[in-house]
């Protein structure tokens, strides 16, 4: 471990209100260890050059150095069910086809036609072979050469392996991902610790609910890490703030590539001056998830509770939620902390992979390069338990979003779509502001901004060569 940054004091508070591990400490249900082991390794304090957020040539280097070289979150299981179904994935100018086998396996391979290099597929679907819709060469399912029109023309192809270039598929957790280049660590190296956080959450048993994906006017990255530190959330999204304990978060990194931020709910925030009670605190996260409308009806609502006497809200509302999410799962969730059934649990994986820990219906985000460095895309799922004993169904169509669409015309994400386009009201004059950057520098704090700068030094490391090219 690095040396620890002078002005941090490692394990205590570093904010006002208490820590993290105090608020696990006083939850009404054991939390997890790892919940409560600090993950923390100074990073120095240096600035990061504005130009790896707006250089072509920087993006060019991604592409280049890194993307071919990590693995990608590419489909979830339930996004291709039946043989034959495929999903288009693009990224980064390259695009891919994911497709389910007759045997129940997937393969990917590299959605281009090998004669005059027009895509493939343009978007989802299920085939049993992959026509060129220009001349109709065609390749079956798992990436193998069928034929072409026109044979004799192409006696110089008959010794040559036209079968589609394929790629490294991996599976956890109901997620399935790829790899272009192979070599370097194996799918669950390269998440270590999400296999053992994860493994009483179960995302296996979830399910795709919804899915919303919106162009931004910013790079990949800036957009991204709008969402890897809890702090903004002072005057970004003031109206969370009775219910968020914003600077009693922790951050956690591990490695190269994983790290999380742990967000509590069901508490104030430190920078509330007036708060008025436990009764309103539960009042104000009601209202944020979107159940206080002109046609709201409390008596049809499970979670409008009223706190005990000599309860908290976070106890009364950790009661209620292991009640709900049970009768929901079909089966107990009662052991369940407080935290694991309440609070944001934002695990990172490098580059661009984020899922929810946890119990509750789970957010997992994405974010895609986009045409240029001043632009991308933010894709958001949620994804939800299937009741035991019943039969998992296909995973929710995806919503497209344009540049001049709000997340809040998506009608699906109820009250997240709010906070979203709250971040978006940031990000256009981040990415405009970079550009005009007079030094060229972009600051950032030691504690937490760490998951920040731990991104930053792992896409330096791919792009110096020390990760991918078989070094990883």
């Amino acid at each position: 471990m690095a040396d620890r940054d002078p002005e941090i004091k490692f394990g205590e508070d570093r904010s006002e209100g208490i820590s993290w591990n105090e608020l696990m400490d006083r939850d009404s249900k054991p939390a997890p260890d790892f919940l409560k082991e600090e993950a923390y390794e100074y990073r120095g304090s240096d600035p990061i050059p504005a130009e790896r957020y707006t250089s072509e040539e920087f993006a060019k280097a991604e592409r280049e150095k890194m993307w071919p070289f990590v693995w990608q979150f590419a489909a979830r299981e339930e996004d291709l069910p039946d043989p034959g179904d495929f999903v288009v994935y693009e990224m980064a100018g390259r695009s891919y086809l994911i497709v389910r086998q007759d045997d129940g396996s997937v393969r990917a391979m590299h959605n281009v036609c090998l004669h005059r290099g027009r895509k493939l597929r343009l978007e989802d679907g299920c085939a049993d072979k992959f026509v060129c819709p220009f001349h109709a060469f065609t390749w079956n399912k798992d990436g193998s050469f069928d034929h072409a029109p026109c044979e004799w023309d192409f006696p110089h192809l008959k010794d040559k392996n036209m079968d589609l270039p394929d790629l490294e598929v991996g599976h956890w957790q109901g997620y399935i991902f790829i790899r272009e280049e192979r070599g370097g660590p194996t799918l669950e190296e390269y998440l270590a610790p999400l296999p053992e956080h994860f493994k009483g959450w179960n995302h296996d048993e979830c399910v795709t609910v919804m899915r919303v994906a919106k162009e931004v006017p910013a790079n990949w990255k800036v957009t991204m890490e709008a969402f890897m530190e809890a702090w903004h959330t002072i005057v970004t999204h003031p109206q969370l703030l009775p219910f968020t304990g914003d600077c009693n978060s922790a951050y956690r990194i591990w490695g190269d590539h994983v790290n999380v931020n742990l967000v509590p709910f069901g508490v104030m925030s430190p920078h509330v001056q007036e708060g008025q009670g436990e009764q309103w605190i539960v009042d104000e996260f009601i209202k944020y998830n979107g159940r206080s409308s002109d046609n709201y009806d409390p008596d049809g609502d499970p979670m409008a509770i009223q706190v005990p006497e000599g309860k908290t809200a976070r106890e009364a509302l950790g009661d209620k939620m292991r009640e709900v999410y049970s009768e929901q799962a079909g089966y107990s969730l009662m052991h369940a902390s407080d935290a694991e059934v309440l609070d944001a649990l934002v695990y990172n994986v490098f580059p661009n992979f984020a899922p929810w820990g946890g119990y509750m219906p789970n957010i997992v985000y994405r974010w895609f390069p986009g045409k240029t460095p001043d632009t991308s895309v933010m894709e958001v799922r949620i994804l939800a338990r299937i009741k035991k004993g019943e039969p998992k169904p296909r995973g929710a169509e995806l919503i497209s979003l344009t540049l001049d669409q709000k997340w809040t015309e998506a009608g699906v994400l109820g009250g997240l779509g709010d906070v979203f386009e709250q971040d978006m009201e940031n990000l256009p004059y981040v990415q405009e502001g970079l550009h005009a950057h007079k030094t060229g520098e972009v600051q950032l704090g030691n504690y937490q901004e760490i998951r920040i700068r731990q991104f930053q030094d792992t896409l330096m490391k791919y792009l110096e060569g020390t990760l991918g090219g078989g070094n990883s």
